[in-house]
C-alpha cells in the first residue's frame, strides 16, 4: 500500500505555509515528526512529517520523499504544541516548528566535538620497558605513570610531557590514541556539592503539594528570600526519582549560571542548560543530550520550554511575573500558555513561582483556577528590609540637588564601616537619557527610529537603544549652532562616576546591557561584585531577577517614579514588583536589611504598599481598578501591529484592516470596548513605520472575535507589510 506523507516544507513565506504531499518509498521508515529531505520545484528542501495517511487528498501526481534526516525530529508532543500555537496566535506552521529543534541542528551549522585521547594497551613487557629507559627517557615514564591514573586528552600529555615521548611509547605499542566525544560545556561554573538543608514548614508543605503530581497548576507565592529555588529542588528531585523529567525557566540569561550550579551540584550530568547565549557548539551539544535521552533535568530561559524531554514530570517558571517571558518577535508567544499546554499534555504540575505574581496569574488563585502555596517568610526567620520613602522634593528644599539622598548616603556610609554591599537601582542605562539644545529645544534621534538617542560617556557617543547605531555626540546644536546643550535623566554610567566621587576607595560594578553583553557577561560582573566587600553595584532590572547576594545591607532605588507614570494600564503593576523584587536584595542572609526609595511622590498608593510589603493589599486595589474599567484580567486587549519601511504604504495597509473590523462594533456591541487605529508610540523602528489597530473587548467573547480577527488578517496578509497580532501584550510601546 502506497503511504502518503503530509510534510511542511521548510520555507519562511507565507504563501507556501500548507501540507504538501509526498509518496513514502517503501524503503524509507518516514515517521510523524521525521525531518524529510523533500523535492520542492527545481530544488531539494527540508521539511516537517505533520502526519502519515493512506491516501493522497489530490488526483495530481505527487513526488516522492528523497531521504530522512538524522536527528532533529520532533516528538508527537510537540507537533500537537505546534498545531496549538497554529491555531492560538495565527502564525505560521513552520515557525512554530523551528522553535522545537535547534537552529544548529535544522541548519548543521554545528557537530559534535571530537578530540583525541590516549589509554594504556595492557600490552605485554611495559614493567620490562620501564626498567629498561634510561634516565634521560624520564618523561616517558612520567606519561606511563600519568595513563595508570586515567586515559586522558593527547595534546594536555604532549603539552605536560613532550610530543616525542608520547609518540614513542603509541609506537611502541604501550600507549593508544582513540577518539571520543566531547561535551562543550556552556558554563565554567565551580559546582560545589551542596549539603540538602532541612525544609522548613512552609517548604516542606509546599513541596509535598506540589509531588502529589496532580494535574495542577500552582503559584508558589514567596516572600524574596523565602527559599523557593529549595522548594524547586525538592521538587525536581521527586520527579526524577519517579522517572520523570523536569524543566526550570528563568527570566534572564544573567540568572541561569547561579541556578545551574545549585541543579548540577543536585544532579551532575542529568542537567542540560539552553539559552541564546550559548555558542553553536555548546547548544548543539545540550539540545542533543537533551533529545537522547541523557539530560532530564533543562534549565534556561524562554526557550527552553520548547526542549525535546520526553515524559515530562514537572514544569516550573521562576520569577513567574517577568515580562521577559512574552516572545515580542516574531513567532510572538506567552510562555506561559505553552508551558499550561506540555503541562496538560504530560499530565503533571505547573508552578508559577513570584513573590509578586502578575495580576491576571493572582487572579486564578482567588477564582481557584490554580492553587496558591504561601511562603510569607523568609528562610531562617531574617527579617525583611525595612523600607524608608525619600520625598526628593525636600532633600531639594534642603539644598541637596544631588541624585543621591542624604538618607542614602548616610546608609552608604555605615554599610561601608561595616564590610557590606550596596546596590544602587535605576532603570535607565546610558550616561543620560537624552540630550538638548536650550536655544531652539532640539532633541537628536535615531535616523532609523522614532527614538531619542541615548548618550554614552564611554565611547562618547549617542546610541539608540533600539536598534544600537551609534552617532557622533552633540559639542553644538545642528538646527540653530548653539553650544547650550542640557543632559536629560541620568543613566547608570552617571550614577557610577558620581558615586566613586563620593566613595573614590570602594570598587563600583556596573549591570547594564552594555556591560553583560558579552559571553557569560552577567556571571562576570555578578562574581566580581560577590568578591568584593564593601562594594557598591549599580544597574538596571537585571537587579531585580532573583540573584541571591549574602552581604547587601543598602539597595537604593534612585528613581522610583520612572514606571509610574507610563501610559499603560500595567504601570502601577510593574513598579511595585520591580520596586519589590529589587528592594528583596537587601538582608537576605542575616536581616536587617535597608532600602531607600527616592521619589517625587511619597504619598502614591503604590509607595505605601511596597513599604508595607503588602502584595495582597496591592492586589485587591489593583484588581478593583481593573475590574472597574475593564481591563485584563475581565477583558483582553489584541493590538495589531503593522510595519512597512514606506509610512504610505503601512498607513494604507492599517486603515484597510480597521476598516474590515469595524463591522464587529455591531456584531458584538456593549462587549467591545475598544476599537481604533493609530501610529505606534514608537512610529519609526529600525527604519520601518509603525501603525496600531487596538480593540478591548469582554474575555466571555474571546474565541468568537479572535476567529474573526484573525481570518481579516489572513485576507490582508500579502507580504507587502508585516503584521503581528498580540494579545494582552506586556507593552503597547
Amino acid at each position: 500500500m502506497t503511504m502518503i506523507a503530509e510534510v511542511i516544507v521548510d520555507v519562511a513565506n507565507s504563501a507556501v505555509d500548507k501540507v504538501f504531499e509526498y509518496i513514502i518509498p517503501e524503503n524509507l521508515g518516514v515517521f510523524e515528526g521525521a525531518r524529510v529531505l523533500v523535492p520542492f520545484g527545481p530544488r531539494k528542501i527540508l521539511g516537517y512529517v505533520l502526519s502519515i495517511k493512506n491516501s493522497p487528498s489530490t488526483h495530481h501526481a505527487l513526488k516522492e520523499v528523497l531521504a530522512i534526516k538524522e536527528g532533529g525530529s520532533i516528538l508527537p508532543e510537540m507537533l500537537e504544541l505546534c498545531a496549538f500555537m497554529v491555531e492560538e496566535y495565527n502564525i505560521k506552521w513552520v515557525d512554530a516548528l523551528r522553535l522545537c529543534i535547534s537552529r544548529e541542528v535544522r541548519n548543521e551549522t554545528a557537530k559534535e566535538k571530537h578530540i583525541l585521547m590516549c589509554k594504556l594497551t595492557g600490552a605485554e613487557g611495559l614493567e620490562e620497558y620501564i626498567t629498561s629507559l634510561p634516565s634521560k627517557s624520564q618523561k616517558q615514564k612520567d606519561v606511563i605513570n600519568s595513563l595508570k591514573l586515567a586515559s586522558q586528552k593527547k595534546v594536555e600529555l604532549e603539552k605536560n610531557f613532550g610530543t616525542s615521548a608520547v609518540s614513542t611509547l603509541v609506537k611502541k605499542g604501550f600507549v593508544e590514541v582513540f577518539e571520543e566525544t566531547e561535551r562543550r560545556k556552556p558554563l565554567a561554573l565551580k559546582t560545589n556539592q551542596q549539603k540538602k538543608v532541612a525544609l522548613n514548614p512552609d517548604q516542606a508543605f509546599a513541596v509535598e503539594n506540589i509531588t502529589k503530581f496532580l494535574r495542577q497548576t500552582y503559584v508558589l507565592f514567596g516572600v524574596t528570600g523565602s527559599g523557593k529555588t529549595e522548594v524547586y529542588l525538592n521538587s525536581i528531585e521527586k520527579a526524577l526519582e519517579r522517572g520523570k523529567t523536569a524543566i526550570l525557566l528563568v527570566p534572564e540569561i544573567g540568572l541561569t549560571p547561579q541556578v545551574f550550579a545549585l541543579l548540577e551540584s543536585r544532579f551532575g550530568q542529568k542537567v542540560a542548560v539552553l539559552h541564546s547565549g550559548l555558542s553553536v557548539g555548546e547548544r548543539f551539544d545540550e539540545w542533543k543530550r537533551i533529545e537522547n535521552g541523557e539530560a532530564r533535568v533543562v534549565v534556561g530561559a524562554r526557550s527552553a520550554i520548547f526542549a525535546p524531554l520526553k515524559n515530562v514530570g514537572l514544569i516550573l517558571i521562576d520569577e513567574q511575573h517577568e515580562n521577559s517571558y512574552n516572545s515580542e518577535t516574531n513567532p510572538r508567544y506567552r510562555t506561559e500558555d505553552i508551558a499550561l499546554f506540555r503541562a496538560k499534555y504530560n499530565n503533571c504540575p505547573l508552578v508559577l513561582g513570584s513573590a509578586t505574581p502578575s495580576i491576571e496569574t493572582f487572579e486564578k488563585t482567588v477564582s481557584g483556577e490554580y492553587m496558591l502555596l504561601r511562603m510569607p517568610n523568609r528562610v531562617h526567620e531574617a527579617p525583611l528590609p525595612e523600607t524608608t520613602i525619600v520625598d526628593m522634593r525636600n532633600e531639594i528644599a534642603r539644598g541637596n540637588d544631588s541624585i543621591f539622598s542624604m538618607p542614602l548616603l548616610s546608609a552608604i556610609s555605615e554599610a561601608i564601616k561595616s564590610n557590606k554591599q550596596t546596590i544602587l537601582f535605576i532603570n535607565r542605562r546610558g550616561y543620560t537619557s537624552f540630550l538638548r539644545c536650550m536655544e531652539c529645544g532640539y532633541i537628536p534621534k535615531c535616523t532609523d527610529c522614532d527614538a531619542p538617542l541615548v548618550y554614552h560617556k564611554e565611547g562618547d557617543v549617542l546610541k539608540c537603544h533600539f536598534c544600537g547605531k551609534k552617532y557622533r555626540t552633540l559639542t553644538a546644536c545642528p538646527n540653530c549652532k548653539s553650544v547650550h546643550i542640557r543632559q536629560g535623566a541620568i543613566g547608570t554610567q552617571k550614577v557610577v562616576d558620581e558615586i566613586k566621587k563620593l566613595f573614590p576607595s570602594v570598587p563600583v560594578f556596573r549591570m547594564d546591557n552594555d556591560t553583560t553583553s558579552g559571553k557569560n557577561g552577567h556571571q562576570k560582573v555578578l562574581e566580581a561584585f560577590k568578591a568584593e566587600s564593601p562594594a557598591i553595584l549599580v544597574g538596571t532590572q537585571m537587579l531585580a531577577k532573583g540573584h541571591d547576594f549574602d552581604n547587601v545591607e543598602v539597595v537604593g532605588v534612585l528613581d522610583a517614579d520612572q514606571t509610574l507614570y507610563q501610559t499603560d494600564y500595567k504601570s502601577a503593576e510593574r513598579t511595585f514588583q520591580l520596586i519589590t523584587q529589587v528592594s528583596g536584595r537587601a538582608g537576605r542572609k542575616s536581616g536587617g536589611g535597608k532600602v531607600f526609595l527616592q521619589t517625587f511622590n511619597p504619598k502614591h498608593f503604590v509607595y505605601r504598599f511596597v513599604a508595607n510589603k503588602n502584595y495582597e493589599a496591592f492586589f485587591d486595589q489593583e484588581i478593583s481598578v481593573r475590574e472597574t474599567t475593564n481591563f485584563p484580567p475581565y477583558a483582553v486587549i489584541v493590538r495589531l501591529l503593522i510595519s512597512h519601511e514606506k509610512e504610505e504604504v503601512a498607513y494604507q495597509k492599517t486603515k484597510n484592516i480597521f476598516e474590515a473590523l469595524k463591522p464587529l462594533k455591531e456584531e458584538f456591541g456593549e462587549n467591545i470596548v475598544f476599537l481604533n487605529a493609530m501610529a505606534s508610540p514608537f512610529t519609526r523602528l529600525k527604519n520601518k513605520y509603525r501603525f496600531q489597530v487596538l480593540i478591548r473587548f469582554t474575555k466571555q467573547i474571546k474565541d468568537d472575535i479572535m476567529k474573526k480577527i484573525y481570518q481579516t488578517v489572513n485576507i490582508h496578509q500579502d507580504g507587502k507589510c508585516q503584521i503581528f497580532v498580540e494579545i494582552n501584550p506586556s507593552s503597547l510601546a
